[in-house]
């Protein structure tokens, strides 16, 4: 491995912003599914849904610095700060002509950062990378046994939605996470939604699959841990074994327990170890690149890309979006549309957010648009 491979297969990020070229329609593209202004159900829930939250937010931040005698001060700091901002949003006095949960979790992650709390789910996240790794050739090997392309491909997607069912985010996962230390890949396959799917375009996903390759796909990454190995390089992997480049996207700042960027690179450079189709797209032909956004919170606005992975998007001819997560496709971008295949994938963890979308919680969100 050398330096010139290493620094070429990934982008560091520099803070500056663009509008994202794939947009159909970037003059009235909003990220936000729902707007607590016009929505007054979704204001009342949501709004005592973070309030509440806060205390989970709370007591992980103080546990994330336990040798400090100042962390107990600035967790209960960091709660009031919240509250008093939820109130100047609710009241109409945030400067926002619409209001969505991506706005929520702004707030909540820039007052951690606020009072010295950079990434309360860092050791955690650490951990459950390792755990990870440590199943990532059983599952490749687990995908590889399957030779109908179309079987494969339902597991790899099944794969994508079980992994995202790991979110220290989501209260009805937590509740599971925090009671069972036995919970794998192979317990959420079986705990999320069967087909019949919630929203379920997988057929027309599978149809365009057994298709002309992608020339290049960009994927927005979630959660660490199991829904990062066991569900998206397994996603790449197949992905690149088409011969499609592949530009994988990370949050800078950290975010609940999404994967960071520096997170992504060392942890692709150890699954790299031990899958030679990772390693060689990554290190030698660099079809394999890894790029950082710069958004604050775990949602994604496309009108505020890092201008590094504009220009990325758009230099390599990007064909397919894959977007994953509740955050980033669902409360954000579920209605966008783009000038390009978009594969929006979650499990819905919320039980009001699965009541509204007509479907109970753990139901599949699989939207495929061609």
């Amino acid at each position: 491995m050398t330096m010139q491979n290493r620094t070429n297969s990934y982008a560091e990020p520099g803070g500056e912003f663009a509008p994202c070229t794939l947009l159909a329609d970037a003059a009235n593209y909003t990220p936000d599914t729902l707007d607590l202004y016009q929505d007054q159900e979704a204001q009342r829930y949501w709004f005592a849904c973070f309030t509440q939250m806060l205390l989970k937010f709370e007591r992980q931040a103080l546990n994330s610095q336990p040798k400090d005698e100042t962390a107990k001060v600035r967790a209960e700091q960091f709660r009031h700060h919240c509250v008093e901002e939820f109130n100047k949003l609710k009241n109409g006095k945030g400067n926002f002509s619409t209001l969505g949960i991506r706005n929520l979790l702004e707030v909540v992650e820039s007052a951690l950062i606020r009072y010295g709390f950079h990434d309360p789910w860092k050791e955690q996240k650490a951990i459950e990378n390792d755990a990870s790794v440590n199943l990532l050739n059983q599952r490749l090997s687990q995908l590889d046994e399957l030779t109908c392309i179309r079987e494969k491909w339902t597991e790899v997607i099944r794969g994508v939605l079980a992994g995202n069912m790991f979110d220290w985010g989501a209260q009805a996962v937590t509740q599971i996470l925090e009671t069972n230390s036995s919970f794998g890949l192979q317990q959420a396959l079986d705990r999320i939604q069967q087909r019949p799917w919630l929203i379920d375009d997988l057929d027309g996903w599978l149809e365009r699959i057994e298709g002309v390759p992608h020339r290049c796909a960009t994927i927005f990454t979630d959660n660490a841990g199991i829904d990062f190995v066991l569900g998206i390089v397994p996603l790449v992997r197949e992905l690149l074994k088409r011969n499609t480049k592949v530009l994988l996207c990370a949050t800078v700042n950290p975010a609940i327990n999404d994967i960071t960027f520096s997170e992504l690179v060392n942890v692709i450079e150890v699954c790299c170890k031990q899958c030679e189709v990772l390693r060689i797209a990554y290190f030698d032909e660099r079809r394999l690149v890894l790029l950082g956004n710069d958004q604050i919170g775990p949602c994604l606005d496309f009108r505020m890309l890092s201008s590094e992975l504009c220009a990325a998007i758009e230099r390599n001819g990007v064909d397919l979006l894959i977007i994953v997560g509740m955050a980033r496709a669902l409360h954000t971008n579920l209605n966008a549309k783009f000038t390009c295949e978009a594969f929006k994938l979650a499990v819905v963890k919320n039980e009001w957010l699965a009541n509204r979308l007509g479907g109970e919680t753990f139901s599949v969100v699989c939207k495929y648009e061609s």
